[in-house]
Formats: C-alpha cells, structure tokens, sequence
C-alpha cells in the first residue's frame, strides 16, 4: 500500500486547523503519517531542543533514540544541512545511528516553521530497503511546510 498523499493532506489539514503549538501538531502528524502506509516503521519528530541537539518527540513505532546530535546520523545530517535525506541503504550510509536493528532505509525531512527557523525533523525508517521515493520526499515536504508554517 502506498500512500494517497491527496487525502493525507486533507485529513491532517482537518485535524490540525488553527493549532500552533509545535508538539500537537508534531503528534498529530506522527500519527496520521504512521498509520498511512505499510512501509512506515517508525514514524516520528526530532525536537530541536539546543544548539545542534535534536531530542525525541512525539512518534509512532518502537522506542527511537532520545538525543540525536547534529553532527550523527541521517536526523543530524537533515538537521545540520537543511536538506531532505533519502537513505536508500541505512548500512552504507557515514554515521548512521542504529536506533532500531530492523531499520533498511530512512527519510529524514527538515521542519521549519514559516519564518524558516529549524523546529526539528520528520524521521520516517522503513524496515524495507530503499523505501522512499521522490514522490514521499516532495509531498511531505508540502505537508510540512503548510502545517508548521503558524508555528512561532
């Protein structure tokens, strides 16, 4: 199964007008993004929380690790450069950070609300290999920008 990214948006669009504090949002995608799709594993937010740490958020799946700094990992990757990561092969990738052994691939998206200020990252592992497409970055990401965006 994959995701009918149309009616996602819709829904989280439904659920989330008007809220502004970052968790529930956070939560509320977690959530719905979850339980979207079979590939999703581990679905969940990095919550950046000092200058260059991210801590655990709300998520959906298995425990995940609880502080990620900037300078490891795909979450610290997204986070340092600002950029979508799409991890094929978590194995092959510098730096991983084996929160799960079950984790084959990894989609790590950048949150920030609308005046650009970094809140965190959307990690999402699948325990498939090379799981994401172009399609889940590019959608994602529009959902992201469009959710955060009121976020102080």
């Amino acid at each position: 199964m994959h995701v009918d990214y149309r009616t996602l948006a819709t829904t989280i669009t439904s659920l989330t007008e008007g809220e502004t504090d970052a968790v529930a949002l956070m939560a509320t995608l977690a959530c719905e993004i979850h339980h979207s799709d079979s590939r999703f594993d581990w679905t969940g937010f990095y919550r950046v929380t000092a200058p260059e740490v991210l801590k655990i958020g709300p998520y959906q799946g298995g425990h995940g690790c609880l502080v990620i700094p900037f300078a490891r990992g795909v979450c610290g990757a997204a986070a340092r450069t600002g950029e979508i990561q799409r991890v094929a092969d978590v194995d092959s990738f510098e730096g991983h950070i084996a929160c799960a052994s079950s984790t084959r691939s990894e989609l790590v998206l950048p949150v920030r609300n609308g005046a650009g200020r970094l809140l965190g990252v959307l990690d999402i592992d699948s325990d498939q290999p090379d799981a994401f497409t172009a399609r889940d970055a590019e959608a994602l990401e529009r959902i992201l920008a469009q959710v955060f965006a009121p976020v102080a």
